[in-house]
Parts: C-alpha cells; sequence; structure tokens
C-alpha cells in the first residue's frame, strides 16, 4: 500500500510546495529504510495485519477515536488490538480505535487544552507539525477545523503508528512524513500554521530551528512553540554538560524572557508566552502500551522538582507569535 499518494497529489499540484513533491519519494525511501531501521519489517507487518474495516464514526477529541462497538465483531477487535501491540511503545495520546484503549505515555490531549484557546483559529487552514511523533495532535488540529495537516518526524515507528491510525480514516487529509525540515532542500513560506513542540531543546543550534521554522510560515501566519524552559532571568539558559532526565540530547533549556528575545531578534511579531507548566508524574507515565522508564523513573525520588540529575525538573511553556 502506498500511504504517501495523497500526500504526493497534494503537494505536486500546489504551486509552492511543488518541489517538496518532487522530493518525497527520496525522503521516504531514507526515512523509511530497511537498511537503516531492521524493526521496519516488523512495523510494516503489522500495518498490513489491520483488517479492513469500516469506521462510520470519529472523534477527533481527548480520545482521537475510530469505530464503534457495534461495527466489528470479537474477532476482529482482537486482531487490530493485537496489530497496535505490535508498535508499542506508544507515547503521544490517546487513542481508541474499535474498543482497544491506548493509553499512552503522555496525557497530549493536557497540552492540546493547555494552548487551543491562545492560537489563531484553524479553520480552513493549511498546518505543518515539526516533530509530530505518531500525529495525535495532527488529529486534533484536524478535529479543530484545520483544511489539511502535514506532520513530519523522524521516527519510522512513529510514522508507523500514525498510518496505523489512519488506516481507519482513509480519506482523512493528513499525513506524517518521515523526516525532519533538514531532509528538505527547499522550505517555502506557504503554511498558515506552524507547530513545534518538544522540539527545540533536542536541537544543537536552537536558533537556527527557529529560522526554519520561520521559513514554512506564510505572511501573517502564526508559529506555536512548545519547549523546555527554566526559571530565571533574561539570557539565562541551561545548558546540561551530561543527561537532562536521563536524555542525552538536550542541548539549551532557556527561560521564557530568553525565548521571546530570541524569537525578537528574528523578527517575529508578538512572541508571548501563553502557559507555563511543570510536568506531573500523572501526565507522562509508563504504562501497559509504554512500558519503559518515564518521568518518575527521571526525577529526583526524593524531590519531583529536580531530575535525578540535579536539574530542574521539566518545566514546559508555550509561545505564540506571528510571522511578518
Amino acid at each position: 500500500m502506498n500511504y504517501f499518494s495523497d500526500l504526493q497529489h497534494f503537494l505536486s499540484s500546489h504551486t509552492a510546495l511543488k518541489s517538496w513533491g518532487s522530493e518525497l519519494p527520496a525522503i521516504i525511501a531514507k526515512g523509511l529504510s530497511i537498511e537503516r531501521y531492521g524493526d521496519l519489517p516488523g512495523w510494516k507487518a503489522a500495518l498490513d495485519s489491520l483488517p479492513n474495516v469500516t469506521s462510520e464514526s470519529m472523534e477527533l477529541a481527548t480520545q482521537v477515536r475510530f469505530g464503534e462497538t457495534s461495527e466489528t465483531d470479537s474477532d476482529t477487535k482482537q486482531k487490530i488490538k493485537e496489530a497496535l501491540e505490535a508498535l508499542i511503545p506508544w507515547r503521544k495520546g490517546p487513542f481508541s480505535i474499535h474498543d482497544t484503549f491506548i493509553d499512552t505515555e503522555w496525557r497530549s490531549d493536557w497540552k492540546w487544552d493547555r494552548l487551543i484557546d491562545h492560537i489563531a483559529p484553524l479553520n480552513n487552514k493549511l498546518v505543518l507539525d515539526v516533530g509530530c511523533g505518531n500525529g495525535y495532535h495532527c488529529w486534533r488540529m484536524l478535529g479543530a477545523g484545520a483544511q489539511r495537516v502535514i506532520g513530519i518526524d523522524p521516527s519510522p515507528r512513529f510514522v508507523m503508528q500514525f498510518y496505523a491510525t489512519k488506516h481507519f480514516a482513509p480519506d482523512a487529509p493528513i499525513d506524517v512524513i518521515p523526516a525532519t525540515l533538514d531532509d528538505f532542500s527547499q522550505l517555502h513560506r506557504s503554511f498558515d500554521s506552524v507547530f513545534s513542540m518538544g522540539v527545540l531543546y533536542h536541537r544543537p543550534s536552537p536558533i537556527d530551528h527557529l529560522k526554519q521554522l520561520k521559513s514554512t510560515i506564510r505572511q501573517g501566519g502564526q508559529l506555536i512553540l512548545e519547549t523546555l524552559v527554566i526559571e530565571g532571568k533574561l539570557g539565562e539558559t541551561l545548558v546540561p554538560e551530561g543527561r537532562y532526565a536521563k536524555m542525552n540530547n538536550v542541548w539549551f533549556i532557556p527561560t521564557p524572557e530568553t525565548l521571546v528575545s530570541w524569537l525578537k531578534k528574528l523578527g517575529f511579531k508578538n512572541p508571548r508566552v501563553v502557559d507555563i507548566n511543570q510536568t506531573t508524574i500523572q501526565e507522562q507515565r509508563a504504562t501497559e502500551w509504554m512500558k519503559f522508564q518515564s518521568l518518575p523513573d527521571f526525577l529526583d525520588p526524593a524531590d519531583y522538582n529536580k531530575t535525578i540529575e540535579g536539574h530542574p525538573a521539566p518545566r514546559r511553556a508555550i509561545i505564540v507569535a506571528e510571522c511578518p
């Protein structure tokens, strides 16, 4: 099955994004290379094992839900559950698919609830979600009225998880590309709203990432940025020498004021902090669908306000800004 045929048609017929359409086959081949990802055949087999069932109902709310109880028999439900379990760990969600409830590591709906009232309406908008994971928030963007949503994420497992969900709504105008922004030779100012959530602190050069994001937003469009922050003054930034909450790829964690100043320096209009929230062990935790270590294992057991390494515990800010 060619999961990307609809996206290919859209990009090839879009005046500004036509170059993305021409590059898409090579990007997909690289991003879903069996030589690079030895587990990929098993994940593809899980997708291929999903039964062809009718999902006449879909709810893009707290639980992104496909299908009603009455639409499938118990044998079909079991096949669906087994295919989805083959894609564990599931990190973003929750999802409910024909009675299989995927209790993901993150209660990603909490983040969505914190931002949705502060952003420009997504009605009839072309939306880009950079670092989208398995696409949970992409579905929420579609549910908020977006005309089309394109997510990009370099993890092939997350891409396979996304297409496992899209299997039950194949005509939905939403796709996830196995890539990063670095994989495209050109970035086009074509998107009405661009999201980058949980990405900035993983980038060795946060300024370059913000520049890339700006290069994808049309004039008057909006950036929605969510990232780790620390308490402190303008100009202060934590650069962990070792790990941060057991992650070895955390580079820069600025104060909210510092992050706003970066956006101003890059020419964004009216950057503003709309939410700051310390992540709790209720929002991020191990479940039956993500059985590995999670936030409780990353924090100081004697003081949940510190990471296991002694850094400030994860605090996340949402910043919204317009593109001139």
